[in-house]
């Protein structure tokens, strides 16, 4: 089973998808309906994002789901109820970070953004140490090097973490439970993981093409624009969440009219960014 792919580029941009993964290994060993797992997915991410390879962008993708493992959490948001003894690594203590892990959204979910658990089991600590070595581990290789290749060819980096959130928050998803999402969310974590500059231009331009487009709320970025965002450096990561009622069936999982005009004005969105440098904002 392929768990990651990694396109290397030629340009400034990164673009990753930690979340859109819908191959579910054998040892998962869920105890909740298969379609009511499916719906953490952000299903169908990569294929609106398909043509940037072309382009030179780099490419990287997770294809495990999320309710596996989530990239986009650090390995110390670990929900330690999960475990049938104790966990022998550091825990994540700051309050703020937990909020995610008490929702039951750490490193490993605990419940569905509805609530549902997962597991009717415990987890055993060499299971979820496995999940890391062949999931986390190898997909933050791929990011970090990826925005490394692009830096040093180019003296800036622009990465993009592309995530799709449904219209309306779920019950245990965020701390915003029942609120309707804009069109797009650009997270840049109060501009501390790009330029205000770069993020003020991303808005602009989607809501240029006539989308609601929101700035850190209720969406500001996680791990993977926290870890490897740093403006100073010319380093910069923005999370994208794109509403899923634009391009599919949130029940059905299907693709919608509306896909193919969304992904033409994604491209557009990475031809303006291929020839943006951001130390000129």
């Amino acid at each position: 089973m392929q768990l990651i792919t990694h396109l290397p580029g030629s340009s400034a941009l990164v673009f990753d998808s930690p979340h859109s993964g819908t191959s579910y290994p054998p040892d998962f060993l869920y105890a909740c309906a298969m379609p009511t797992l499916r719906q953490a997915e952000d299903t169908h991410v990569e294929k609106l994002y398909d043509f940037a390879p072309a382009l030179g962008v780099h490419w990287i993708e997770a294809h495990f789901p999320r309710s596996y493992l989530d990239a986009n959490r650090n390995t110390t948001e670990m929900d330690v109820t999960l475990f049938d003894e104790p966990w022998p690594g550091p825990v994540e203590t700051d309050p703020k970070i937990l909020s995610k892990v008490r929702l039951g959204k750490g490193l490993i979910w605990r419940t569905t953004d509805d609530g549902v658990p997962i597991y009717d089991r415990k987890l055993s600590v060499a299971e979820v140490q496995a999940r890391i070595a062949q999931c986390w581990e190898p997909y933050h290789a791929a990011v970090a090097q990826a925005i490394d290749a692009a830096h040093l060819a180019h003296g800036y980096s622009i990465h993009i973490n592309c995530h799709s959130m449904p219209a309306v928050a779920s019950s245990s998803a965020t701390d915003f439970p029942g609120e309707k999402h804009a069109d797009f969310v650009v997270g840049d974590r109060e501009g501390s993981t790009a330029s205000v500059a770069l993020s003020r231009l991303v808005c602009g331009y989607l809501t240029a093409l006539g989308y609601q487009v929101a700035y850190n709320h209720p969406y500001k970025g996680v791990e993977l624009v926290r870890r490897y965002g740093n403006p100073a450096q010319q380093r910069h990561s923005i999370q994208l969440e794109v509403n899923r009622k634009l391009y599919m069936n949130e029940e059905t999982l299907a693709i919608t009219p509306g896909f193919e005009s969304l992904k033409a004005h994604l491209r557009s969105l990475v031809d303006l960014l291929l020839k943006t440098d951001p130390r000129v904002l």
